[in-house]
């Protein structure tokens, strides 16, 4: 790949897709972090998945022989909290959702309830039922504020690809006739939450994802510079269909990470 090294000052990095598979690692992605990190490039890992802290977050990567910090972390369902606490301090909130979630409403002062919440907050449920349905739909249908943490229809996974929160949000959506606020990519509020944790300007930083839909778009709408990979959603057979369906073109397309590692770092 012959073109010159991006101007860039840091980086927010996708995980599902982009950095692993379930489990296993991209290969390469150890090399990429280990690198940004030698180099003294600032970077975070922004991921639209709610279901873990970011200290689960941390330790998965590490597990992988990913270099990986808590605090390098942002996730959807940190955001939302934050999102919400900033609004209306102390509040009732249903959630939908597993630990990373729970775990964020609480630590944002937010009191979990199982009746007569201010806000549901949905994100991946893989314990979700009919039941949690209809109690949401008609909660929302009450007058609760609706908060998705992410949109995403489908996830990356060792055995393919799954359902994601926003599958489940659709199903909601249309049994309660109300669209939520969407927190992660390719909203703007998480992109917010991450570039001012680094403390630079939109432009000054870029998107590395796998996700033309949520991380491309998310970097492109918010002004930041986007790399994808195509190591996860987006792929050389779907490339075309991706971009057009998007409407967002990437800043420069990447086979895998020894591509975007040659492309940060200049190393062969």
């Amino acid at each position: 790949m012959n073109v010159a090294k991006p101007d860039w000052k840091a980086y927010l990095i996708d995980l599902d897709g982009t950095l692993y598979h379930g489990s296993r690692m991209i290969p390469q992605a150890d090399r990429l972090i280990s690198e940004l990190r030698d180099l003294g490039i600032p970077y975070l890992f922004v991921t639209n998945n709610s279901s873990r802290t970011p200290g689960e977050v941390a330790e998965h990567l590490q597990a992988m022989g990913i270099p990986a910090r808590s605090e390098e972390v942002c996730t959807s369902a940190v955001a939302a909290a934050e999102y919400i606490a900033d609004r209306h301090p102390g509040c009732r909130v249903a959630p939908i959702g597993e630990a990373g979630l729970l775990t964020a409403l609480r630590d944002s002062g937010l009191e979990l309830v199982e009746e007569r919440p201010d806000y549901v907050v949905q994100g991946i449920a893989r314990n979700f039922t009919y039941e949690t349905l209809t109690q949401a739909a008609r909660w929302i249908r009450g007058g609760a504020g609706y908060i998705l943490t992410n949109p995403d229809l489908l996830l990356p996974s060792q055995e393919g690809l799954m359902p994601g929160a926003g599958t489940i949000a659709a199903a909601i959506q249309a049994a309660s006739g109300v669209e939520p606020v969407v927190i992660g990519k390719p909203s703007g509020i998480l992109m917010k939450h991450a570039i001012d944790k680094l403390g630079l300007r939109h432009e000054e930083v870029a998107v590395i994802g796998d996700n033309m839909m949520t991380d491309i778009s998310a970097g492109a709408h918010a002004g930041c510079g986007t790399i994808l990979t195509l190591t996860g959603v987006t792929n050389p057979e779907n490339l075309e269909g991706y971009l057009e369906a998007s409407g967002v073109r990437p800043d420069l397309i990447c086979r895998d990470l020894n591509e975007v590692r040659r492309l940060i770092g200049g190393s062969s």
